[in-house]
């Protein structure tokens, strides 16, 4: 029994750990609003949220290749929305969803160099993943990144590729 309960107690620590990314390979640069380039602000595919996405110089540079080069570091800024008196989001002018209320940030860091403990099944290529608080702090969630993003080898994993691209001409 109390073999089981160590089992457990591990494999569930192994759980928390790995929740919606891996903070302990992919750190939140503290630096991200001021020295990175902001190239985007969408609505998150899950219809719910607004995400603003900044990239490192690494990203911007290499923009206009196949796909981005190794350091190459994306940072979203997830803001719930605003909802109307239906319970749906409402849109600005430009479409986009009025941002509410500041809920997350989420780190995509493209490395070839992973540390071996990094399982590849929590990245989709070279990319690794992870959330935090507002606060800097790891978000504990239930998300597996990388699945959402495995589906787009052709835009190097990311779901901004083109918004990227077309920033990085200006």
């Amino acid at each position: 029994m109390k073999k089981i309960l160590i089992g457990l107690s591990i494999l569930s620590i192994s759980v928390i750990a790995i929740a919606g990314g891996n903070p302990e390979q992919v750190k939140l640069p503290d630096n991200y609003a001021t020295e990175y380039t902001k190239y985007d602000t969408r609505n998150r595919s899950n219809g719910k949220q607004v995400g603003v996405l900044y990239a490192n110089s690494n990203a911007t540079d290499s923009a206009s290749d196949a796909s981005l080069a190794d350091g190459s570091t994306i940072v979203m800024e997830i803001y719930k929305t605003v909802t109307g008196e239906d319970g749906k989001p409402v849109h600005a002018a430009d479409g986009v969803y009025e941002k509410g209320k500041f809920a997350a940030i989420a780190v995509m860091e493209k490395r070839s160099d992973w540390d071996a403990s990094f399982d590849a099944s929590q990245r989709a290529g070279d990319w690794g993943f992870a959330i935090y608080k507002t606060d800097g702090s790891v978000k504990d969630n239930d998300l597996n990144c990388a699945s959402c993003h495995i589906p787009l080898p052709d835009q190097d994993f990311l779901f901004s590729y083109s918004s990227l691209k077309d920033s990085a001409k200006k």
